[in-house]
């Protein structure tokens, strides 16, 4: 394989592992407010736009300081 390939697959990796814990860190800081619970248990549909922008957002700032 070339080394191009490895280093895409190694940085996507470590973007998708900085992105779980940033999440985690979201939950952690908001014990008032458990995200998982609201968008599953409550089906609050605002809760889960909200996330995902936060998400993309969070992986957008990610790409970039890895490119």
């Amino acid at each position: 394989m070339s080394n191009a390939l490895i280093n895409s697959i190694l940085y996507s990796f470590v973007g998708i592992g900085i992105l779980v814990v940033v999440f985690v860190l979201v939950e952690v800081l908001t014990p008032r407010h458990n995200l998982r619970k609201e968008i599953m248990d409550n089906q609050n549909m605002a809760v889960a736009v909200l996330a995902g922008f936060f998400m993309l957002a969070m992986a957008i700032i990610i790409a970039s300081a890895i490119h």
